[in-house]
Protein backbone atom coordinates (compact mmCIF):
# COMPACT_ATOMS: atom_id res chain seq x y z
CA UNK A 1 0.00 0.00 0.00
CA UNK A 2 0.97 3.54 -1.07
CA UNK A 3 2.18 5.59 2.00
CA UNK A 4 -0.47 8.35 2.77
CA UNK A 5 2.37 11.31 2.37
CA UNK A 6 3.33 9.56 -1.02
CA UNK A 7 -0.25 9.70 -1.99
CA UNK A 8 -0.87 13.50 -1.27
CA UNK A 9 2.34 14.70 -2.58
CA UNK A 10 1.13 13.22 -5.85
CA UNK A 11 -2.45 14.59 -5.44
CA UNK A 12 -1.15 18.33 -5.02
CA UNK A 13 1.65 18.01 -7.86
CA UNK A 14 -1.34 16.73 -10.08
CA UNK A 15 -1.73 19.56 -12.55
CA UNK A 16 -5.26 19.86 -11.93
CA UNK A 17 -4.32 20.39 -8.45
CA UNK A 18 -2.37 22.95 -9.15
CA UNK A 19 -4.80 24.56 -11.56
CA UNK A 20 -7.74 24.61 -9.04
CA UNK A 21 -5.57 26.11 -6.08
CA UNK A 22 -4.34 29.05 -8.36
CA UNK A 23 -7.63 29.63 -9.45
CA UNK A 24 -8.60 29.43 -5.90
CA UNK A 25 -5.61 31.75 -4.66
CA UNK A 26 -6.60 34.11 -7.22
CA UNK A 27 -9.79 34.14 -6.39
CA UNK A 28 -9.14 34.89 -2.78
CA UNK A 29 -6.17 37.54 -3.87
CA UNK A 30 -9.14 39.73 -5.39
CA UNK A 31 -11.51 39.82 -2.60
CA UNK A 32 -11.84 43.94 -2.05
CA UNK A 33 -11.24 43.15 1.82
CA UNK A 34 -8.47 40.87 1.51
CA UNK A 35 -6.68 43.55 -0.98
CA UNK A 36 -7.37 46.77 1.40
CA UNK A 37 -6.12 44.41 4.39
CA UNK A 38 -3.60 43.48 2.29
CA UNK A 39 -2.23 46.92 1.47
CA UNK A 40 -2.69 48.39 5.03
CA UNK A 41 -0.25 46.04 6.22
CA UNK A 42 1.78 45.83 2.92
CA UNK A 43 5.11 46.41 5.05
CA UNK A 44 4.44 43.66 7.58
CA UNK A 45 3.71 41.02 4.84
CA UNK A 46 5.29 38.92 2.15
CA UNK A 47 4.42 35.90 -0.54
CA UNK A 48 5.27 33.17 2.41
CA UNK A 49 3.31 35.08 5.03
CA UNK A 50 -0.37 35.25 2.56
CA UNK A 51 0.23 31.80 1.35
CA UNK A 52 0.78 30.20 4.86
CA UNK A 53 -2.35 32.03 5.24
CA UNK A 54 -4.43 31.45 3.16
CA UNK A 55 -7.05 28.54 4.66
CA UNK A 56 -7.64 31.78 7.15
CA UNK A 57 -7.92 34.27 4.48
CA UNK A 58 -10.08 31.57 2.55
CA UNK A 59 -12.77 31.60 5.55
CA UNK A 60 -12.68 34.95 5.52
CA UNK A 61 -14.04 35.66 1.98
CA UNK A 62 -16.83 32.35 2.31
CA UNK A 63 -18.32 34.43 5.60
CA UNK A 64 -20.68 36.47 5.59
CA UNK A 65 -20.31 40.15 6.26
CA UNK A 66 -21.94 42.97 7.78
CA UNK A 67 -24.96 40.43 7.91
CA UNK A 68 -25.55 40.24 3.68
CA UNK A 69 -25.64 36.31 3.30
CA UNK A 70 -27.73 35.83 6.34
CA UNK A 71 -31.81 36.81 6.83
CA UNK A 72 -31.38 36.61 9.93
CA UNK A 73 -29.58 35.74 12.86
CA UNK A 74 -30.80 32.19 13.78
CA UNK A 75 -29.45 31.48 10.13
CA UNK A 76 -26.45 33.27 10.14
CA UNK A 77 -23.65 31.30 8.37
CA UNK A 78 -20.78 31.74 10.17
CA UNK A 79 -18.68 29.71 11.97
CA UNK A 80 -19.85 31.48 15.40
CA UNK A 81 -23.68 32.63 14.95
CA UNK A 82 -23.73 36.02 15.63
CA UNK A 83 -20.09 36.64 14.59
CA UNK A 84 -18.31 37.83 11.58
CA UNK A 85 -14.67 37.46 11.18
CA UNK A 86 -11.89 40.49 10.46
CA UNK A 87 -8.51 39.49 9.61
CA UNK A 88 -5.52 40.21 12.05
CA UNK A 89 -1.74 39.71 12.03
CA UNK A 90 -0.64 37.40 14.85
CA UNK A 91 2.71 35.77 15.00
CA UNK A 92 3.62 37.06 11.75
CA UNK A 93 0.50 34.84 9.97
CA UNK A 94 -2.72 36.39 8.76
CA UNK A 95 -5.56 35.50 11.27
CA UNK A 96 -9.23 35.62 12.21
CA UNK A 97 -10.61 37.57 14.99
CA UNK A 98 -14.50 37.56 15.40
CA UNK A 99 -16.58 40.52 16.62
CA UNK A 100 -20.39 40.86 16.85
CA UNK A 101 -22.22 41.30 13.72
CA UNK A 102 -24.95 43.83 13.28
CA UNK A 103 -27.63 41.38 13.74
CA UNK A 104 -26.05 40.38 17.21
CA UNK A 105 -25.85 43.76 18.52
CA UNK A 106 -29.48 44.60 17.27
CA UNK A 107 -30.60 41.41 19.32
CA UNK A 108 -28.17 42.21 22.15
CA UNK A 109 -29.78 45.56 22.02
CA UNK A 110 -33.28 44.56 22.33
CA UNK A 111 -32.32 42.32 25.54
CA UNK A 112 -30.29 44.77 27.00
CA UNK A 113 -33.82 46.83 26.77
CA UNK A 114 -36.68 43.88 27.68
CA UNK A 115 -34.18 43.77 31.18
CA UNK A 116 -34.50 47.12 31.91
CA UNK A 117 -38.09 46.62 32.69
CA UNK A 118 -39.49 44.35 35.46
CA UNK A 119 -42.81 43.57 36.20
CA UNK A 120 -44.95 42.06 38.61
CA UNK A 121 -48.29 40.92 38.05
CA UNK A 122 -48.93 43.35 35.06
CA UNK A 123 -50.44 42.65 31.53
CA UNK A 124 -48.70 41.87 28.74
CA UNK A 125 -49.90 44.08 26.59
CA UNK A 126 -49.29 47.06 29.30
CA UNK A 127 -45.22 46.25 29.28
CA UNK A 128 -45.45 46.18 25.49
CA UNK A 129 -47.32 49.54 24.92
CA UNK A 130 -45.90 52.61 23.08
CA UNK A 131 -46.09 56.00 22.95
CA UNK A 132 -47.00 56.56 19.23
CA UNK A 133 -49.62 53.78 19.48
CA UNK A 134 -51.82 56.15 22.21
CA UNK A 135 -55.01 56.63 20.66
CA UNK A 136 -56.08 60.57 21.03
CA UNK A 137 -59.59 60.58 19.72
CA UNK A 138 -62.40 60.95 21.49
CA UNK A 139 -64.10 63.24 24.23
CA UNK A 140 -60.98 62.43 26.31
CA UNK A 141 -58.31 64.13 23.51
CA UNK A 142 -57.15 67.47 26.19
CA UNK A 143 -56.84 65.11 29.24
CA UNK A 144 -54.88 62.79 27.57
CA UNK A 145 -52.95 65.11 25.80
CA UNK A 146 -52.28 66.67 29.23
CA UNK A 147 -50.84 63.11 30.87
CA UNK A 148 -48.58 62.56 27.56
CA UNK A 149 -47.33 65.73 27.75
CA UNK A 150 -45.94 65.58 31.33
CA UNK A 151 -44.75 62.36 30.94
CA UNK A 152 -42.75 63.92 28.47
CA UNK A 153 -41.16 66.84 29.82
CA UNK A 154 -40.34 64.03 32.74
CA UNK A 155 -37.94 62.04 30.02
CA UNK A 156 -37.23 65.64 28.74
CA UNK A 157 -35.55 66.51 31.93
CA UNK A 158 -33.90 63.11 31.97
CA UNK A 159 -32.15 63.54 28.54
CA UNK A 160 -31.57 67.29 29.17
CA UNK A 161 -29.77 66.65 32.71
CA UNK A 162 -28.83 63.30 32.98
CA UNK A 163 -30.88 62.97 36.10
CA UNK A 164 -33.52 61.18 36.93
CA UNK A 165 -36.45 63.77 38.27
CA UNK A 166 -37.41 63.54 41.46
CA UNK A 167 -40.95 63.66 41.03
CA UNK A 168 -43.43 61.05 38.69
CA UNK A 169 -46.81 61.17 38.31
CA UNK A 170 -50.04 60.13 40.04
CA UNK A 171 -52.66 59.65 37.20
CA UNK A 172 -56.03 59.21 38.42
CA UNK A 173 -59.60 58.39 36.69
CA UNK A 174 -62.12 56.13 35.74
CA UNK A 175 -62.03 52.35 35.02
CA UNK A 176 -60.15 50.96 31.32
CA UNK A 177 -59.54 54.61 30.21
CA UNK A 178 -55.41 53.95 29.23
CA UNK A 179 -53.80 55.00 32.37
CA UNK A 180 -51.43 51.68 32.93
CA UNK A 181 -51.11 51.75 29.39
CA UNK A 182 -49.47 55.68 29.16
CA UNK A 183 -47.26 54.39 31.82
CA UNK A 184 -46.31 51.49 30.21
CA UNK A 185 -44.96 53.49 27.45
CA UNK A 186 -43.08 55.36 29.06
CA UNK A 187 -41.16 52.71 30.73
CA UNK A 188 -40.37 51.42 27.53
CA UNK A 189 -39.10 54.90 26.69
CA UNK A 190 -37.24 54.82 29.91
CA UNK A 191 -35.54 51.33 28.81
CA UNK A 192 -34.61 52.73 25.73
CA UNK A 193 -31.92 55.42 27.85
CA UNK A 194 -31.36 52.71 29.99
CA UNK A 195 -33.36 53.24 32.74
CA UNK A 196 -34.56 50.44 35.01
CA UNK A 197 -38.28 50.45 35.58
CA UNK A 198 -40.81 48.05 38.11
CA UNK A 199 -43.90 47.95 37.39
CA UNK A 200 -46.21 46.25 40.64
CA UNK A 201 -49.97 45.84 40.46
CA UNK A 202 -50.46 46.22 43.81
CA UNK A 203 -53.33 44.70 45.21
CA UNK A 204 -51.82 41.09 44.31
CA UNK A 205 -48.57 42.32 45.44
CA UNK A 206 -49.65 43.28 48.72
CA UNK A 207 -51.46 39.86 48.59
CA UNK A 208 -48.24 38.04 47.68
CA UNK A 209 -46.60 40.77 50.73
CA UNK A 210 -48.79 38.79 52.90
CA UNK A 211 -47.84 35.29 51.95
CA UNK A 212 -44.07 36.59 52.06
CA UNK A 213 -44.28 36.35 56.07
CA UNK A 214 -44.21 32.90 55.95
CA UNK A 215 -41.76 32.20 52.72
CA UNK A 216 -39.56 34.61 54.89
CA UNK A 217 -39.04 36.85 51.65
CA UNK A 218 -40.86 39.75 52.70
CA UNK A 219 -38.00 42.11 53.17
CA UNK A 220 -36.54 40.89 49.63
CA UNK A 221 -39.80 41.74 48.08
CA UNK A 222 -39.92 45.21 49.47
CA UNK A 223 -36.33 45.95 49.27
CA UNK A 224 -37.48 44.85 45.37
CA UNK A 225 -39.62 47.66 45.07
CA UNK A 226 -38.88 50.52 47.02
CA UNK A 227 -35.23 50.69 45.65
CA UNK A 228 -36.11 50.44 41.94
CA UNK A 229 -34.92 53.84 40.14
CA UNK A 230 -37.97 54.34 38.58
CA UNK A 231 -41.38 52.70 40.02
CA UNK A 232 -44.68 52.02 38.56
CA UNK A 233 -47.35 51.07 41.38
CA UNK A 234 -50.45 50.42 39.53
CA UNK A 235 -54.37 50.14 40.53
CA UNK A 236 -52.95 51.85 43.55
CA UNK A 237 -56.10 52.29 46.16
CA UNK A 238 -57.69 49.37 44.80
CA UNK A 239 -56.07 46.99 47.60
CA UNK A 240 -58.31 45.89 50.57
CA UNK A 241 -56.39 48.23 53.11
CA UNK A 242 -55.14 46.79 56.81
CA UNK A 243 -53.21 48.91 59.03
CA UNK A 244 -50.18 47.01 58.59
CA UNK A 245 -49.82 46.66 54.22
CA UNK A 246 -50.69 50.57 54.69
CA UNK A 247 -47.67 51.10 57.41
CA UNK A 248 -45.36 48.95 57.34
CA UNK A 249 -45.18 47.89 52.90
CA UNK A 250 -46.66 50.90 51.69
CA UNK A 251 -45.79 53.43 54.39
CA UNK A 252 -41.75 52.01 54.34
CA UNK A 253 -41.75 51.86 50.35
CA UNK A 254 -42.97 55.47 49.85
CA UNK A 255 -40.98 56.51 53.12
CA UNK A 256 -37.49 55.42 51.41
CA UNK A 257 -38.50 56.75 47.77
CA UNK A 258 -39.15 59.88 49.45
CA UNK A 259 -36.03 60.07 51.38
CA UNK A 260 -33.87 58.81 48.07
CA UNK A 261 -35.56 61.37 45.84
CA UNK A 262 -36.90 58.37 44.18
CA UNK A 263 -39.44 59.00 41.20
CA UNK A 264 -42.90 56.74 41.49
CA UNK A 265 -45.67 56.98 39.23
CA UNK A 266 -49.24 55.25 40.01
CA UNK A 267 -52.22 54.81 38.46
CA UNK A 268 -55.45 55.20 40.88
CA UNK A 269 -59.04 55.59 40.29
CA UNK A 270 -59.08 57.77 43.21
CA UNK A 271 -58.42 61.37 43.55
CA UNK A 272 -56.27 62.62 46.28
CA UNK A 273 -59.29 63.13 48.46
CA UNK A 274 -60.89 59.85 47.57
CA UNK A 275 -57.36 58.34 48.54
CA UNK A 276 -57.08 59.62 51.76
CA UNK A 277 -60.79 58.62 52.93
CA UNK A 278 -59.67 55.08 51.73
CA UNK A 279 -56.58 55.22 53.44
CA UNK A 280 -57.62 56.17 56.79
CA UNK A 281 -60.11 53.41 56.89
CA UNK A 282 -58.67 49.73 57.42
CA UNK A 283 -60.69 46.36 56.40
CA UNK A 284 -61.67 46.26 60.40
CA UNK A 285 -62.95 49.36 60.03
CA UNK A 286 -59.98 50.90 62.28
CA UNK A 287 -60.14 54.85 61.62
CA UNK A 288 -56.71 56.75 61.54
CA UNK A 289 -56.59 60.24 60.10
CA UNK A 290 -53.06 61.09 61.11
CA UNK A 291 -51.47 57.47 59.55
CA UNK A 292 -53.48 58.20 56.33
CA UNK A 293 -52.35 61.68 55.93
CA UNK A 294 -48.53 60.71 56.37
CA UNK A 295 -48.93 58.32 53.56
CA UNK A 296 -50.42 61.12 51.52
CA UNK A 297 -47.79 63.46 52.06
CA UNK A 298 -45.10 60.85 50.75
CA UNK A 299 -47.03 60.18 47.38
CA UNK A 300 -47.72 63.95 46.91
CA UNK A 301 -43.58 64.64 47.30
CA UNK A 302 -42.65 61.51 45.22
CA UNK A 303 -45.59 62.61 42.40
CA UNK A 304 -48.17 65.00 40.91
CA UNK A 305 -51.47 64.31 40.44
CA UNK A 306 -52.67 64.39 36.89
CA UNK A 307 -56.61 63.52 35.79
CA UNK A 308 -56.94 61.18 32.88
CA UNK A 309 -60.67 60.97 31.57
CA UNK A 310 -62.20 58.95 28.89
CA UNK A 311 -64.71 55.99 28.15
CA UNK A 312 -64.03 52.41 29.33
CA UNK A 313 -62.01 51.03 26.41
CA UNK A 314 -62.77 47.52 28.17
CA UNK A 315 -66.09 47.64 27.58
CA UNK A 316 -66.02 48.15 23.57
Amino acid sequence: MEPIKETLKRVVNAPSFAARYDEMRREILENADVQQFLSDHADQLNKDIVDRSLGKLYEFTTASHGCGKCNSLTECANIMNGFEPKLVLKRNLIDIDYVKCPSRLIEDDRRSVSKMIESMYMPKDVMEARLEDIDFEGNAHKSRLTVIEKAEKFLYELDETGKLPQRGLYIHGPFGIGKSFILGALANELAQRRIRTVAVYVPEFLREIKQSIQEQTLNEKVDYVKKAPVLILDDFGAEAMTAWTRDEILGAILQYRMAEQLPTFFTSNLSFKELEHHLTYTQRGEKDVVKAARIMERIQTVARPVALSGENRRLK
